[in-house]
């Protein structure tokens, strides 16, 4: 049967990037993008789905005859901080309803996208393993780790092929920042560039797992290509790319722009921060699936500095979606 692919969040941080992958390898008529609102100048299928719609879902896996559905949408941690209850119903109800569509319609394969937010203070800060105790403090991060275990028993009751990456943070220079902890990673090349200061709204020693757009985006295909039988571990790997503090970004980004100044005025999504790993142990899909990062700080501020100055210059900077941005 040929591969058919529904990505729903597709205008997020991750899907916008994800979605163009799929259609490069899979093709643009087999891969369906959806979101709550279309993209501007989209080239290819896009349907508009609200994800806490089974009915809408079945029907567009029923029309175009999917085979794998990417669940990407989702609120953030620090937005979703700001209303707790309804992140919970939409973090949860979206899972939900994709899970029992996939295993109505017998899909392939389901994608779920998990994150370092299920990680609290019952894990080691440093070298965080794969099977770390979980208390997450947030609510974006309780619907991670509740994600993760509904992923896995989908898969024992009924044999759902369900696959999960614990994402860092992602860094890209393809969309604005909008609503997570780890969003200064990216908005600081923005500032960089445009030669503005920079207020961080962490300390300038907070360290943090963190990974660059080409690295988390091979490793979520490397991940679905893997051997269904190579797969041992079906709540979520996780993974890592490099870590950093925010004082590490700004002295690399001065290799580039000398002036360029740096305050801090920590907020609430310090103390989120404070209880997340500063490094992450990804031995098991080291082990699994071959995975390993390519992208180093240097590499990453090199490449977010070039694109930034071309995205400027053309006016595509990105957008902003937060219902559907990841972390």
């Amino acid at each position: 049967m040929e591969t058919v692919i529904l990505v729903i969040g597709a205008n997020g941080q991750l899907g916008s990037v994800l979605t163009e992958s799929l259609k490069h390898k899979f093709g643009n008529s087999n891969v369906i993008a959806s979101d709550l609102r279309a993209r501007e100048g989209y080239e290819g299928v896009f349907e508009i789905i609200d994800a806490t719609d089974m009915n809408r879902i079945h029907d567009v896996v029923t029309q175009y005859n999917v085979t794998q559905i990417y669940h990407l949408a989702a609120i953030l941690s620090a937005k979703g901080e700001q209303t707790p209850l309804t992140t919970w119903d939409i973090n949860m109800k979206t899972l939900f309803n994709v899970l029992e569509v996939a295993r109505h319609h017998k899909i392939d394969k389901v994608f779920f996208p998990s994150s370092i937010a299920v990680f609290g203070e019952g894990a080691p800060l440093n070298n965080t393993p794969n099977n770390a105790y979980l208390d997450p403090a947030t609510v974006y991060g309780i619907s991670k780790a509740a994600g993760e275990n509904w992923a896995q028993y989908y898969f024992m009751r009924y044999g759902l092929d369900v696959r999960s990456i614990r994402y860092p943070g992602v860094i890209g220079y393809q969309s604005l920042p909008g609503g997570g902890t780890t969003d200064y990673a990216v908005d600081i090349y923005h500032k960089a560039v445009l030669k503005e200061e920079f207020n961080c709204f962490l300390k300038e020693d907070a360290t943090l797992p963190m990974i660059f757009m080409d690295d988390a985006i091979r490793a979520t295909l490397e991940l679905m290509d893997a051997p269904k039988e190579d797969i041992t571990i079906r709540t979520s790997y996780n993974i890592a790319g490099i870590s950093f503090s925010p004082a590490e970004v700004a002295s690399e980004i001065r290799k580039l722009y000398p002036d360029f100044k740096i305050s801090y005025e920590p907020d609430f999504r310090q103390e989120i921060a404070s209880r997340w790993p500063k490094s992450i142990d990804d031995s098991a899909a080291r082990k699994d699936w071959n995975w390993k990062p390519k992208f180093d700080l240097e590499s990453i501020t090199g490449t977010m500095i070039e694109k930034l100055k071309e995205n400027y210059k053309t006016g595509s900077t990105g957008s902003r979606n937060l219902e559907t941005l990841m972390f």
